[in-house]
């Protein structure tokens, strides 16, 4: 038990410090010099002697009391070619560049760190990262499928599976690879509807595998039984999604939120690991231990290095590996289940 002691202090310091994390606000974007550059690129599309060339003329606006800036076709505002992002960016750009002369450090823009461009990719690294976990679980889903259904033993009657979660497993697999697939788009692209197609599919992602860590760590099976487990945790995560979506987008609530399911399941994790003698458990507290410390990088945040590679990006890496092992436990799991069931079974 004194494993679980640990990883229940461990997550209590998590929780404390992202969620007081949560509450500290950017001072890029209330810096008086940023503010006036970027009310006037809005107005002229000018910053200093730069213009910014694809932007349409003021004097060629044909609309009726629009504003010029907002008449571009969708196609440019996804190529990040619309007024506020390009604006935001190069005042963003000119103003770091006038406190680095000065000696002083980087500050967040709009909840961002100062990021370089690579061609669309408003954070290049972050989205190369999240298209590689999404990978990743795409991959440990098809070796978790093969495995169960064509390497262990099906029942006779019905060719499904002996392990009990299966089904629930896959659900999962299709949940992250969504979570990670608008991770990707959102790191590229950082429009108000990108933005909450990848908080709610996080939300949507920690919420299930809430449910899936009560389900295995409590060993429910009976189909009712799972439905008292997920219909609160269910009518919960669907609430607040549909709060984000339609009432406010509030960083600060949606932020304790996620801590709180986040820590609930580490720590269910954590105790089943401590009490369990499953065969495979070393890689459960692996998991355990590099996803706690990894998510701690969002706490102990820092600029990007070089202008890509900030803590949250670092966050994003170490996911990949723990990716695999988790795949791997789950596999072992269900060997594990398996097995116990045919031997139940003679």
């Amino acid at each position: 038990m004194g494993r679980s002691a640990w990883a229940v202090r461990l997550a209590s310091l998590l929780a404390l410090g992202l969620v007081l994390g949560s509450v500290e606000a950017s001072l890029g974007d209330i810096d008086p010099r940023y503010r006036t550059c970027e009310r006037e690129c809005q107005t002229t599309g000018i910053i200093g002697e730069n213009i910014i060339s694809h932007f349409q003329s003021k004097d060629n606006d044909t609309s009726v009391g629009g504003s010029w800036y907002n008449q571009e076709e969708i196609y440019m505002q996804w190529k990040q070619l619309n007024c506020w992002t390009d604006c935001c960016y190069s005042c963003m750009m000119q103003r770091e560049g006038e406190r680095q002369s000065l000696g002083l450090s980087p500050v967040k823009y709009h909840g961002k760190w100062p990021f370089l461009r690579i061609s669309v990719f408003q954070e290049p690294l972050s989205a190369a990262l999240s298209a590689v976990n999404l990978f990743m679980h795409f991959i440990g889903w098809l070796s978790f499928f093969l495995l169960v259904n064509y390497k262990l033993p099906l029942r006779p009657q019905t060719k499904r599976s002996h392990y009990e979660y299966t089904s629930l497993w896959y659900i999962y697999a299709i949940l992250s690879i969504n979570a990670w697939f608008w991770s990707s788009i959102f790191h590229t692209r950082d429009i108000d509807l990108t933005e909450k197609l990848d908080y709610s599919s996080a939300v949507a992602l920690l919420g299930y595998s809430l449910i899936l860590s009560l389900l295995r760590t409590f060993n429910v099976k009976d189909e009712a039984t799972r439905v008292m487990f997920a219909a609160p945790i269910l009518a919960f995560v669907t609430t607040h999604i549909l709060y984000l979506n339609f009432y406010e987008l509030d960083y600060g609530w949606n932020m304790k939120v996620c801590v709180v399911m986040a820590v609930v399941q580490l720590l269910t994790w954590a105790i089943w690991a401590g009490v369990t003698q499953h065969p495979s458990r070393l890689k459960l507290w692996t998991v355990i231990f590099g996803g706690a410390l990894a998510m701690l990088l969002e706490l102990y945040d820092f600029p990007p290095y070089m202008g890509y590679a900030d803590a949250h990006s670092l966050w994003h890496a170490i996911t990949i590996p723990l990716t695999y092992l988790w795949w791997s436990f789950i596999k072992d799991d269900a060997e594990f289940r398996t097995s116990t069931l045919m031997k139940k079974a003679k």
